[in-house]
């Protein structure tokens, strides 16, 4: 299996890059920047994800695609620019027979009633929101809507940041739509344990065209 990850110098798709390295999978690695690194197995390259034509070409021959997209979290325009770099992947995705499209967006999609996310209550810090809301919205406007892609949407918990310092243990619990809570009502992984749980999901595949959740 030939596995592509878009955003793969970030925080979560740098560690995608390190657990797919760890379990001998052809790897193409794409991002923004430019990487000067070599491996075997890991592919890199540099594209900006609005180039269609150069994306679709790189990822030919793939079988899962992981977007790990983010529009940068200090830009002005952070709304316009995910939502558009986001269904230009998409379409990529599609014209390259890409088998199998997750994208990692934010725990702000994750319902906390039957009908309301959390990114429509104050359980999400203000300063999230726009990364939240912009996850959200391509969720239900575009992928959700998806009907030729096997697709999966991943939200974090909750708490998923470097300062949760557990790292790999391998542990973890899964569910869909809903955030999972620990007994001491908590909501939180490491990212290491998030990539793992994405590639044992794309192994096993368990889950398809939902909301995909993991946690402690």
């Amino acid at each position: 299996m030939k596995i592509a990850v878009i955003g793969s110098t970030g925080f979560v798709g740098s560690s995608l890059i390190k657990e797919l390295e760890l379990r001998n999978f052809e790897t193409l690695a794409i991002s923004r920047q430019e990487i000067e690194k070599t491996s075997e197995l890991i592919k890199y390259v540099n594209i900006n994800v609005n180039n269609i034509d150069k994306l679709v070409s790189e990822l030919k021959g793939y079988d899962v695609l992981i977007s790990a997209f983010s529009a940068g979290w200090i830009n002005q325009n952070y709304h316009e620019d995910y939502m558009k770099g986001s269904v230009s992947i998409l379409t990529a995705a599609r014209l390259a027979g890409i088998s199998r499209f997750i994208v990692v967006g934010g725990s702000g999609s994750l319902y906390v009633t039957e009908n309301v996310q959390a990114v429509d209550t104050d359980m999400l810090p203000l300063e999230f929101k726009t990364v939240a809301k912009a996850a959200r919205d391509f969720y239900l406007e575009h992928l959700k809507q998806e009907e030729s892609l096997e697709w999966l949407y991943v939200s974090p918990p909750f708490e998923m940041h470097p300062g949760i310092n557990q790292g790999r243990t391998g542990n973890y619990r899964t569910g869909t739509l809903n955030p999972i809570f620990d007994e001491s009502g908590k909501s939180s992984i490491s990212v290491e344990d998030l990539s793992v749980a994405i590639i044992d999901e794309i192994e096993n595949k368990k889950f398809t065209k939902t909301i995909y959740t993991v946690a402690y």
